[in-house]
């Protein structure tokens, strides 16, 4: 039965789920958006900071915290995966996004096959004195978890914004996804830029990863229910705009959260893919793609 009440609050949930959307999202918009690398494995690099900052809160370590800490060896990490897809793929020329799948995947397969050898297949959780607690707000009960990861997803979300529209690096980083050929021309490094932009696409999916795990418990094959949420977002907003992925996660945090409320789980699913087609077939460049 319809209520206004359980509206109100499938959406003021929902924008909660949306902005942790965008933040497990964001890292994508870069890696694939900007630099059209065909980064599957971004699910799988979130899933992998879950478990380290499973592993940090094992030395009572707060997962958010444990997310910043992951940053650095992430971003290491993000350029060794992307010096070998250049050299491997991107560097010989033609058809390297579709050849740099199967890369990608293989890496994915690694993860999760790593994860599991170490791991198990267990569910994991971690603990933080906001996590199991809730607040009202207007009559609505909102879980702090959910607030963190929406403040979070809020601040991450400018700080990216902030960078790629302020500072040398990220205005190259903007350039050289839309004219390689003129920022050579210029004196700068194609590639070294992309390599910086991919170094830090991973470092935030290791933030995104210590939110993934705040929000819901981890297991070594749970990239596989983000790798269709994570693109319809990126594709949705617009490749590579950063307010973009923050707004298309909002869309469909509320599109899912009141799907599931009034009709049931087994219909939201497929809301992620209902909204990505009807946004193409209206504007086939993405909510704030040019």
């Amino acid at each position: 039965m319809f209520s206004w009440e359980l509206l109100l609050d499938a959406v003021v949930l929902g924008t909660m789920v949306g902005c942790f959307y965008a933040a497990v999202s964001i890292g994508l918009a870069i890696s694939f958006g900007m630099l059209d690398v065909p980064n599957v494995t971004h699910p799988a690099l979130l899933v992998l900071a879950s478990y380290g900052a499973w592993l940090l809160g094992g030395f009572e370590i707060d997962p958010i915290l444990a997310g910043l800490i992951l940053m650095p060896l992430f971003f290491v990490l993000g350029i060794a995966l992307y010096r070998v897809y250049h050299e491997t793929f991107e560097k010989r020329g033609s058809q390297a996004a579709v050849r740099g799948l199967a890369f990608f995947f293989g890496i994915t397969f690694i993860i999760e096959v790593g994860i599991i050898m170490a791991f198990g297949v267990d569910q994991r959780t971690v603990q933080a004195f906001y996590i199991g607690k809730s607040i009202e707000i207007l009559e609505i009960r909102i879980p702090m978890r959910m607030i963190a990861a929406f403040v979070m997803a809020l601040l991450l979300s400018g700080v990216l914004a902030l960078y790629f529209n302020r500072t040398f690096l990220g205005r190259a980083i903007r350039a050289v996804a839309q004219d390689e050929e003129a920022l050579r021309l210029m004196g700068a490094d194609p590639v070294r830029i992309k390599q910086w932009a991919f170094g830090i696409a991973t470092a935030v999916a290791a933030l995104a990863g210590a939110l993934l795990i705040i929000v819901q418990p981890v297991e070594p094959t749970l990239d596989r229910a983000y790798i269709g949420r994570t693109f319809c977002v990126v594709v949705m907003a617009g490749l590579g705009s950063m307010s973009g992925t923050l707004v298309a996660g909002i869309i469909l945090g509320v599109a899912e959260t009141i799907v599931l409320t009034m009709f049931g789980a087994s219909w939201a699913p497929a809301i992620s893919f209902t909204l990505l087609l009807i946004i193409l077939g209206v504007r086939p460049q993405g909510l704030f793609g040019r």
